[in-house]
């Protein structure tokens, strides 16, 4: 049976279903891929090892992200959220405290009703940080998207998006050609039998924003106190951290 493959970004979840059950053997594989997502949650600079704190972790997948935002904030109260089930489950399986827990649902779900699929966890500004880690680029609607993440802030909280971007590099774009099409996509096809999700992968990040102009579309959303980082290592202006908050109170 084909297994599914993206060919629109409304079907990226289903195709992550499918690959879920190699995802952490492929991941796991990137050299720094671990090290990168703790870096993001980190420059949150969230107080008090999350003392307090509610996270959020849209777009957790297995919960590599959500393990980085532990390790940054293990005192807090931590939701992981995700559209693949397959996702889901993978990430439910693993131990985590009680403080961890996952909900299956896309962003639009989640903001579009917030008590639908686990009581409050969409509610608007319901949040004292949020972790986006590959998840902007595979919204069908990346504005939309960036407005829906800031509703659920509270006033004055932070948000760190993750992710790739080589528009701005032709070092990067190079790079990032060379090791999907010798490494990851063939790895890919060999874990899961199939490498639609890899291609997508390859193709969504090349024509991803840069760098700047992500900042820029997150100053148009509303968040305030904009910052980019990449990420050290072979990835470096591959691998970004795009910090912001919602504005606070006046």
């Amino acid at each position: 049976m084909a297994r599914p493959t993206p060919d629109t970004k409304e079907a990226v979840p289903d195709a992550f279903d499918a690959a879920a059950r190699g995802y952490d053997l492929l991941v796991g594989a990137n050299p720094g891929y671990h090290d990168h997502l703790r870096l993001s949650a980190l420059r949150m600079g969230l107080p008090n090892r999350g003392e307090g704190l509610r996270l959020l972790d849209v777009g957790c997948g297995t919960g590599a992200s959500t393990a980085a935002l532990l390790a940054a904030a293990p005192l807090a109260t931590i939701v992981g959220v995700d559209g693949s089930a397959g996702m889901i489950a993978k990430a439910r399986s693993k131990d985590w405290p009680r403080s961890v827990t996952f909900v299956r649902a896309t962003l639009d779900e989640l903001v579009s009703d917030p008590d639908g699929p686990a009581d409050g966890v969409g509610r608007p500004g319901s949040y004292d940080g949020i972790l986006a880690a590959y998840l902007v680029r595979n919204l069908p609607d990346a504005d939309s998207g960036l407005a829906s993440l800031l509703s659920l802030l509270r006033p004055g909280a932070p948000i760190a998006v993750h992710d790739y971007s080589v528009v701005d590099s032709r070092r990067a774009r190079v790079v990032w050609t060379g090791v999907c099409w010798t490494v990851i996509i063939p790895s890919g096809a060999v874990v899961t039998r199939d490498a639609g999700l890899y291609r997508y992968l390859w193709d969504s990040v090349r024509k991803f924003d840069g760098a700047r102009a992500f900042e820029d579309r997150m100053r148009r959303a509303g968040f305030t106190d904009l910052r980019t980082h990449t990420v050290p290592g072979w990835q470096s202006r591959i691998v970004h951290t795009w910090l912001g908050r919602r504005p606070a109170a006046t």
